[in-house]
């Protein structure tokens, strides 16, 4: 497993699967799941607040439906 500072997200329940993300510079971040800790997303900081605003906004509620 990597030596990034991991931080948990404060939405995260005391229970399994929480969040946790490292920011090693400005231009990364990461991101991995508490289940499955060997398993990191990549992206940037501007990619991530397109997702995030996305999401907040509906726009992935039926991602997936055929």
């Amino acid at each position: 497993m990597s030596t990034h500072d991991w931080r948990k997200s404060s939405y995260s329940a005391e229970a399994n699967a929480c969040l946790y993300v490292s920011a090693p510079d400005n231009a990364t971040i990461r991101l991995r799941e508490s289940d499955e800790p060997d398993t990191i997303l990549t992206t940037t900081p501007t990619a991530l607040a397109a997702l995030i605003h996305s999401a907040k906004a509906g726009r992935l509620d039926r991602l997936g439906e055929g």
